[in-house]
């Protein structure tokens, strides 16, 4: 059997993961064989290859290929930055998505999230500091204690949730802080993680 091309190889997971990544669904050997025209028989032959080196991975069905940059993808939850998010006064979240942070599905659970950067000192006996991204699941919904991104007219703020008769608590997580009263407030989202930096 003549050596397959690691060239040839390369190309084929190459086109494999840029279609993937365009269309979101996997080529089919059909399809690789006219891209790279080359014939079936041997875009077959180098699939049978590399899953047997393990470059791939393959279950047979028509769109059943696997690379490696795609089992990564399936497995990871891409999560926006979308700015700062006030942890002192309440401060305007910009919502422009600063990055993409890749986060195992396993670690977060069903849901779509974002990630706010903490800004300010109100949170830090919830071990939330200045610095410190915060990744949110994106709700309008909290049970009382939840840290909670709430939207105050046009602002934002990172608060722990309380309903008080008919109003609505935000509480800092500060002792040297006091307690916000609204008569009504439009959640965005719950605190389920964070990340930082330890020194």
């Amino acid at each position: 059997m003549r050596t397959k091309s690691s060239s040839l190889m390369e190309n084929i997971i190459s086109f494999i993961d840029s279609d993937y990544s365009k269309k979101g669904r996997v080529p089919t050997i059909i399809e690789i064989a006219k891209a790279l025209d080359i014939s079936k028989s041997c875009v077959s032959n180098y699939i049978t290859e590399m899953t047997n080196k393990g470059l791939i991975e393959n279950n047979g069905g028509n769109r059943g290929i696997l690379t490696k940059t795609m089992m990564k993808s399936i497995n990871n939850i891409q999560v926006p930055i979308l700015g700062s998010i006030s942890c002192g006064l309440p401060l305007f979240a910009e919502e422009n998505i600063e990055a993409y942070v890749p986060i195992p599905k396993s670690f977060l659970g069903g849901g779509k999230y974002f990630i706010l950067k903490a800004s300010g000192e109100s949170m830090i006996k919830a071990g939330i500091n200045n610095g410190d991204y915060v990744v949110v699941k994106q709700q309008e919904m909290a049970e009382e204690g939840q840290i909670v991104v709430a939207l105050i007219e046009n602002e934002t703020t990172l608060k722990r949730f309380y309903r008080e008769k008919s109003k609505v608590r935000l509480h800092p997580e500060n002792d040297s802080m006091e307690d916000m009263y609204f008569d009504s407030i439009k959640i965005q989202g719950v605190a389920v993680k964070v990340i930082k930096d330890l020194i």
